[in-house]
């Protein structure tokens, strides 16, 4: 199986290189973020004509995630347990949720789009619902896999956070001044680790980022961030065999801000091939 997760930056305007992408890489399962459209604005047709099946969810011309896969997706979830929500202006425990994470069942592989809220600055109330966001989806990790530690589960997405230096090559990103580097954020993502995922991708492309502001030359300089990620259990992280960040899709005409990130699954297990048993 071949999972990616691409910040695609609005799917109507660039339906067809996200589906000539997913064709030509072969993609299984591919979860978008920033879709910027409700479900029934969704390009359906254009993703059923390659072969795929979508499940997007969106409310308004912001955020929006969406799941695109060549099998069944099952037990459909629109937002995880906890997940909170947040209005400028509202202090109240039940803001409204925004269009941030979608999850489902794929050949027994749980995999959820997220695009975890950017934060904005250090003093704004986004930057503690980013905060308060992430602890959620920390919880939510830690119960599921509390229940099944045998359970394939994949948190892809755009995190807006680069969680070590190296992830860092944005000069005008600095540590105690801006979001995405400061150290609260970054003890979130560790949290995450911690409660029994790890990087897949990392160990397998030592560099690389996955993100590039269009302003101030920013791609052609490579001031990037890598902020997309694919977080897996331990039995997702075991059955990683590849994996890649699609730098090129970043060139050409009016590319997303991100690329994709690819991993590639093997899910046989070691007793699971054709071979004839031998008595």
């Amino acid at each position: 199986m071949r999972v990616a997760t691409w910040n695609v930056n609005s799917i109507r305007a660039r339906v067809a290189r996200t589906v000539d992408f997913a064709v030509r890489e072969n993609i299984d399962v591919l979860a978008m973020q920033e879709i910027k459209c409700k479900p029934e604005q969704f390009p359906y047709a254009e993703f059923e004509a390659a072969g795929y099946t979508v499940e997007a969810h969106g409310l308004n011309q912001w955020n929006g995630v969406a799941i695109a896969s060549r099998e069944p997706l099952e037990d459909l979830q629109i937002g995880f347990p906890g997940m909170p929500g947040f209005q400028k202006g509202y202090d109240g425990p039940d803001a409204p949720q925004e269009a941030r994470a979608i999850g489902a069942t794929v050949g027994g592989v749980t995999v959820w789009s997220l695009y975890v809220p950017n934060g904005r600055s250090l003093d704004d109330p986004h930057y503690a619902y980013k905060l308060a966001w992430l602890e959620a989806l920390r919880g939510y990790t830690a119960d599921s896999l509390g229940a099944n530690p045998d359970l394939a589960l994949a948190l892809t997405g755009d995190f807006n956070i680069a969680p070590t230096d190296a992830d860092n090559g944005d000069p005008t990103l600095v540590e105690g001044v801006s979001t995405h580097v400061s150290p609260p954020e970054r003890a979130a993502f560790q949290s995450l680790l911690d409660a029994g995922l790890s990087d897949t991708v990392r160990p397998l492309v030592p560099t690389g980022y996955t993100y590039w502001d269009y302003k101030q030359l920013r791609f052609p300089r490579n001031e990037g961030l890598r902020i997309d990620f694919i977080l897996g259990s331990r039995a997702f992280a075991d059955a990683v065999v590849g994996a890649g960040i699609h730098r090129d899709e970043r060139k050409g005409e009016i590319p997303s801000d991100h690329v994709p990130v690819v991993v590639d699954l093997d899910l046989t297990g070691p007793d699971d091939d054709d071979r004839p048993m031998i008595w």
